[in-house]
């Protein structure tokens, strides 16, 4: 990025994904721009995609982070939505048309043109840089605002892993009261998904091939019923017992264990980017089932959700780290050594040596 530098944040130089200490340019507060002070940010599953170029497609060097949120210290003149002092986020992407069909439709997530919060060409030609940082610029109309009941550190991972279940469950009718809501996986996305189906009033099962993962699903977290899908006699009993699934998993799984648990007309939804699946299509042309894909939300639905959040007082589970500790704390989530998002305390450990 051109110009003296102005921010300072971690960021990695290569693909060993090693994060450090990183001053660079962020753009001037432009008429339609929100400047925001970042207190703190998530950190998402994604970083450990694209910090070691698992794609193809990482940009360096690289700032991470896509779960900001933060307070106003400046507005542009043509800003009509937030004003100096207002408590907000920025999640996913930065930038979107607002033109095309898609946009029109409320989807700006899946814009042609949009612009990714960091690991992206910004419009002006320069890398963005997301939230392992002191401050952000963001065009207005990508901005949320984050309701006065919802702690800042809380808020955060709202931004990317709560948005990725609650959007496919309004936007898909998987919120149904009294409905039973199927989860896979029991991680940062999973662990929301359970919480979202408590608050809209369904009954929950989680799926898990892990044992121990049954009294922290029961117990802490409030599902109704809990299937080893390593145990073919509960796969069995759970046959044709859930409305809809919620796949977390970020890695490859049989989806034939699954398909057969769903009732008539189900969605199953893949949300944790494995590199492939198969299953056998006779599952879906029987059943009338389906399979589909989301990622994260628009911001009309990203408001949504913080409000219904706020309101229903629904909030992830996190662990704060330092800002010098996030290295090992990438680590960790590598180990899947995690309960269930880790958070950055950017205001209280990310100092500017200047």
């Amino acid at each position: 990025m051109a110009g003296e530098p102005n921010c300072f944040g971690w960021a990695a130089h290569d693909a060993n994904g090693v994060l450090v200490p990183f001053k660079f340019t962020r753009r001037p507060t432009g008429p339609d721009d929100v400047n925001l002070r970042i207190t703190h940010c998530g950190m998402c599953h994604a970083e450990l995609v694209w910090l070691f170029n698992k794609l193809g497609d990482s940009k360096y060097p690289m700032v991470p982070g896509h779960e900001v949120v933060g307070v106003v210290t400046e507005v542009g003149s043509n800003v009509t939505r937030f004003k100096e002092g207002d408590r907000v986020g920025v999640g996913t992407f930065v930038y979107s048309c607002r033109e095309c069909e898609i946009c029109k439709d409320g989807m700006q997530q899946i814009c042609d043109q949009k612009v990714m919060t960091y690991n992206a060409y910004d419009r002006d030609g320069t890398l963005t840089a997301g939230g392992y940082s002191t401050h952000m610029v963001c065009n207005q109309d990508h901005v949320l605002a984050i309701p006065e009941n919802l702690s800042m550190a809380e808020a955060a991972p709202l931004l990317c892993a709560g948005i990725t279940v609650y959007s496919p469950m309004t936007r898909l009718g998987m919120n149904k009261a009294g409905q039973t809501l199927g989860v896979i996986g029991l991680g940062g996305l999973g662990h929301m998904a359970v919480k979202f189906g408590k608050a809209f009033g369904m009954k929950v099962t989680v799926m898990s091939t892990s044992e121990s993962k049954r009294e922290e699903a029961l117990s802490v977290l409030g599902a109704d019923t809990f299937v080893n899908t390593s145990d073919p006699a509960q796969l069995e009993a759970a046959r044709n017992s859930i409305h809809n699934i919620m796949d977390t998993v970020p890695y490859e799984h049989a989806l034939d264990l699954y398909l057969p648990l769903m009732k008539p007309r189900g969605h199953l939804v893949i949300v944790g980017f494995p590199h492939e699946h198969k299953f056998a299509p006779h599952h879906l042309i029987l059943g009338f089932k389906s399979i589909t894909g989301s990622v994260t939300g628009s911001i009309a639905e990203i408001q949504e959700m913080l409000d219904f959040c706020a309101k229903k007082n629904v909030t992830p589970m996190i662990e704060m780290v330092d800002i010098k500790d996030c290295n090992e704390a990438l680590t960790r989530m590598l180990n899947k050594d995690v309960r269930y998002r880790f958070v950055i305390d950017i205001e209280k450990t990310l100092v500017n040596p200047t």
